[in-house]
């Protein structure tokens, strides 16, 4: 892809005036672009999917109130749930694409995003908020990712870790049957000793065996960690923590990764066990800037006072950086999938995006580059670390 000379700079608005209910969003012009949306809607990462689709509903409804793409609106259709299964993410695009998508949001994890970017290589411009597989957007040069590959969130973990002198023995506990977590903990591990970290323990578990950690957990009690990574999502780690304030672990810091994000959420479980609790995450919802602010607002005017996840805030940056790509593109909505995707994918290297998750520029290989932040959990809420 050939780099524009023009540099687009553009900063997210969050001011929206109508509450959306969960259903599609549908532009009141005949000529719409029609995006879609792929993710786990029902089932065990169900938090992660309706983030998705209910932020790109609500950033749909502020985009057609301040111009749309390029002057025409969006249409945000009916949600492909795919149950985070490959084979039911390939069925939900080609469903999606018999709707008259144009464009892909998605998919939201990253062996449908995998499975869905085969499919849509070169033809279907499609840009994934979460799918942090780095396998997720290699098929094609018309994919483009706004979260952290699996090894960058390793990596950069132990880089905060250890610059902030949080620990100097740690312990790991993963799901090694999972491409996520064995990719985040093999970069960690890594990267542990360069930046001053000892792994005196590194423990994993199976999607067959992620009911009872206690083996695991004496282990790390006695290796002497003072700080326990936990690279997985949040269901296991609930658990996790549950069973090692059980096992007198209180004292052992705990350190996540985006997986972490909804831990709060779970259900029964006992948020005062997340106190303390760092992990790296783009957003937190009671950050005081004004963007964030309007748009956990807008969000939860528009979801029945359901609180958005790092997912949202993502997906949300998604939508105004292919807003930003299509004005610069000056794309219409009667051109083929082939050539909106050929011209987003072009415009997508000019754009600089100010947005909820930081600033963020992309590279040709469709990557996002920027910083992550750093939060402690504190009183049931995220507090940014400095």
């Amino acid at each position: 892809m050939k780099n524009m000379k023009k540099v687009l700079a553009v900063t997210a608005a969050v001011a929206m005036t109508a509450a959306m209910m969960p259903t599609a969003v549908f532009a009141d012009d005949a000529e719409t672009f029609k995006i879609g949306v792929i993710g786990p809607m029902t089932g065990d990462n169900a938090q992660y999917g309706l983030g998705v689709y209910h932020a790109a509903q609500v950033a749909a409804e502020e985009i057609n109130a301040n111009g749309g793409f390029n002057g025409y609106n969006v249409e945000i259709l009916d949600a492909g749930d795919d149950q985070a299964d490959p084979e039911k993410a390939v069925n939900a695009y080609n469903d999606l694409l018999d709707k008259g998508m144009q464009m892909l949001c998605g998919t939201v994890t990253s062996g449908s995003c995998i499975a869905v970017g085969a499919e849509a290589a070169e033809s279907t411009f499609l840009f994934t908020p979460s799918a942090t597989a780095v396998d997720s957007i290699t098929a094609g040069s018309n994919e483009f990712r706004m979260c952290f590959t699996d090894p960058a969130q390793g990596t950069k973990s132990a880089q905060y870790i250890g610059e902030h002198g949080l620990a100097t023995k740690v312990a790991v506990l993963y799901d090694s049957s999972a491409d996520y977590n064995s990719g985040i903990n093999d970069a960690f591990v890594a990267a542990a000793e360069e930046n001053g970290l000892e792994v005196v323990a590194d423990e994993a578990y199976t999607a067959d065996s992620n009911t009872d950690f206690s083996v695991q957990l004496k282990k790390i009690k006695d290796s002497g960690a003072e700080l326990l990574f936990l690279p997985n999502y949040y269901a296991d780690n609930a658990l996790i923590l549950q069973q090692a304030h059980d096992a007198g672990m209180d004292d052992i810091k705990k350190f996540g990764v985006d997986g972490m994000d909804g831990i709060l959420g779970v259900e029964n479980f006992d948020t005062s066990l997340a106190e303390g609790v760092m992990l790296l995450t783009p957003f937190s919802t009671t950050s005081e800037d004004e963007k964030t602010q309007a748009f956990v607002k807008a969000y939860e005017d528009a979801n029945k006072d359901e609180v958005p996840n790092q997912f949202a805030a993502d997906t949300y940056d998604v939508l105004y950086a292919m807003k930003a790509a299509a004005d610069a593109a000056e794309i219409t909505p009667d051109m083929s999938n082939e050539d909106i995707s050929a011209a987003m994918s072009e415009a997508m290297l000019s754009v600089e995006l100010d947005g909820l998750t930081g600033k963020a520029k992309w590279t040709e290989d469709g990557e996002c580059d920027k910083e992550p932040k750093a939060f402690e959990i504190q009183d049931g809420a995220y507090v940014e670390m400095e």
